[in-house]
C-alpha cells in the first residue's frame, strides 16, 4: 500500500482553451520549465440560452495536462495568465490541483512545499465524474440544478469487470464520457449530490465521481 502521509507533492496544471489553441499553451510550458504534457479533445458547455437557440452551447476545447513542482507550477500559471489573457472572458481557463507521486516522468524531483490558495479568495474544487457515453448531458444538468454554471465533456473509453460487453465472442470497451466541473466548495456538496442521485453513481457500473480540491485558478467568473 502506498502511503501518501509524508510524501512531497506534486502539481497537476489543468489549462482549458478553445480548440487550437492546446499546442501554443504546451510550446509555452516547455519554454516555462515544464518538460512535457498531454493534450486532450472535449467540449465545454456554456449555460445560455441565447448560445442555446444558435446552437454554440457546445465549444470544442482541448484541455492539456502539465505535470510539475508547485514553485514552478505557480510561476507558470502566473505566465500562461499573461500570454493566453485569461482574465478575459472566453479566452480560457486555467488551474491546479495537488497528486501525490508521479510515475513515468522524466522530471519527478520536486520539493515540499506548503499549499497556500490565497487569503480572502474564493476555495475552488474539481468534480469529475466518469460515465457512460450519452450520459454527460445528463451529468451536466443535474450538476446546473445544483447550482454548476456548466462543465468540460471529454470523451475516453474504459474497462472492468461491469463494463464489456460481447461482439462475436469478442470484449467490446464501451466508450466514456468524462465531465470536469468546477465549482466553489460551498455548493460541491450540493452539486455532487445532485449528480449521484441523477446517474445513480452508487449502483455498480454506473460510474465513478471522485473531487480535488484546487489551488490556484485564473480565468473563472462568477
Amino acid at each position: 500500500m502506498i502511503n501518501l502521509g509524508n510524501k512531497p507533492s506534486f502539481v497537476l496544471i489543468y489549462v482549458v482553451v478553445n480548440y487550437g489553441v492546446g499546442s501554443r499553451v504546451l510550446q509555452k510550458a516547455k519554454q516555462l520549465g515544464i518538460s512535457g504534457g498531454t493534450v486532450l479533445l472535449g467540449k465545454g458547455t456554456v449555460q445560455n440560452s441565447i448560445s442555446h437557440f444558435l446552437s454554440l452551447y457546445e465549444v470544442r476545447k482541448e484541455i492539456i495536462l502539465l505535470e510539475s513542482d508547485q514553485k514552478t507550477a505557480a510561476h507558470v500559471l502566473a505566465e500562461l495568465n499573461k500570454e493566453f489573457k485569461f482574465e478575459k472572458p472566453n479566452h480560457g481557463i486555467v488551474f491546479c490541483t495537488r497528486t501525490y507521486d508521479v510515475f513515468g516522468s522524466r522530471s519527478t524531483s520536486c520539493e515540499e512545499i506548503g499549499e497556500e490558495r490565497g487569503k480572502g479568495q474564493p476555495m475552488y474544487q474539481l468534480i469529475i465524474t466518469i460515465v457512460s457515453k450519452g450520459k454527460a448531458e445528463d451529468v451536466i444538468e443535474a450538476a446546473t440544478e445544483a447550482g454548476s454554471k456548466g462543465g468540460t465533456i471529454i470523451n475516453a473509453r474504459g474497462s472492468g469487470a461491469h463494463e464489456t460487453s460481447k461482439l462475436f465472442y469478442m470484449d467490446i470497451e464501451p466508450e466514456k464520457e468524462v465531465v470536469m466541473i468546477l465549482s466553489k466548495e460551498d455548493v460541491t456538496e450540493s452539486i455532487v449530490s445532485s449528480i449521484r442521485k441523477k446517474l445513480e453513481i452508487d449502483l455498480p457500473g454506473h460510474g465513478i465521481l471522485f473531487v480535488q480540491n484546487v489551488t490556484q485558478t485564473y480565468g473563472i467568473y462568477e
